[in-house]
């Protein structure tokens, strides 16, 4: 039962992050994706937020918080990991700016590929990154989808519009699948850790990189959420491979696949009540023709 229950897991994933990415595509503009990211101002106050302050976070917290040596690996992993597939659905629950919460997810995508393997060796000696182990599965499973549908929006608008609903709903169907597989496989890996601090430690870590995100994201409600939420949800899949492929010691990958769970558990949820206190009269039109329908 436990291999069957992984197996849909995976592909819970697996049509997750697809679905999301092409219902992305389907529903926006490369000019919408790209228009906040020519605020030079903002792409630099999120690149401060997630590649300097969020590590310089986990550090701090490793500090009052003291881990054993492969946990705190894999706090420090989650930190330097930025540019989730989950975040455009968050931003969707939050009511946010979705076109720059896709732009923002594939701007901070890209900047982890090249940032991890040159950071980490410095944070962690020892450790041997393989960027093109990153980049593939990160472009074959969130660019190529978002991709293909943006093309598509582009040359067959019509088409678009009447499949993007469904490609939504699956995508929504596939992550309440993903919430519920995740807390059954992994409960008694979260039994494991109680009482050695890494619960406290990931709480506090997403609570106060949300609080990082909120404080440097200006002052429209709907980019503040962007920006809180996109630097609160790690890069886990990215984070995952480069665990899996330089530390033996599985407590290491404990710590990530514990991590992505609260992420999911305390982040959906402020999501939806960041979405239902945002009132309908202080929507911009341009966020609502943005604005993904389920």
């Amino acid at each position: 039962m436990a291999v069957v229950l992984e197996s849909l897991a995976r592909l819970s994933v697996l049509v997750f992050v697809v679905t999301s990415m092409l219902a992305m595509g389907l529903n926006l503009t490369v000019a919408q994706i790209l228009a906040p990211l020519r605020d030079l101002r903002r792409v630099a106050t999120a690149l401060l937020a997630n590649f300097v302050l969020v590590p310089v976070l986990a550090y701090a917290i490793l500090v009052v918080i003291p881990l054993s040596q492969a946990q705190s690996i894999g706090l420090i992993l989650l930190a330097t990991a930025a540019g989730a597939p989950f975040l455009p659905k968050l931003v969707e629950t939050a009511k946010g700016n979705l076109a720059f919460g896709v732009g923002l997810m594939v701007l901070l995508m890209v900047v982890t590929v090249a940032y991890v393997p040159v950071v980490l060796p410095l944070l962690l000696p020892g450790v041997e990154v393989a960027p093109l182990d990153i980049a593939s599965s990160l472009v074959v499973l969130m660019l190529i989808p978002l991709a293909i549908g943006l093309v598509v929006k582009a040359r067959y608008s019509d088409v678009a519009d009447s499949v993007q609903p469904a490609v939504n709903q699956t995508s929504s169907t596939a992550l309440i699948l993903l919430v519920v597989l995740m807390l059954v496989l992994n409960f008694q890996t979260v039994l494991s850790v109680i009482g050695t601090g890494v619960i406290l430690a990931l709480l506090l870590f997403i609570v106060a990189s949300f609080a990082i995100g909120w404080a440097l994201g200006g002052t429209e409600v709907d980019n503040r959420s962007v920006m809180s939420l996109g630097t609160a949800q790690r890069n886990v899949s990215a984070a995952l491979v480069v665990g899996a492929q330089n530390f033996a010691d599985p407590n290491v990958l404990v710590v990530l696949i514990v991590g992505a769970m609260l992420m999911l558990v305390v982040l959906l949820p402020l999501g939806g009540e960041l979405g239902r206190r945002t009132a309908p009269s202080t929507e911009s039109p341009e966020r609502e023709r943005m604005t993904v329908e389920d």
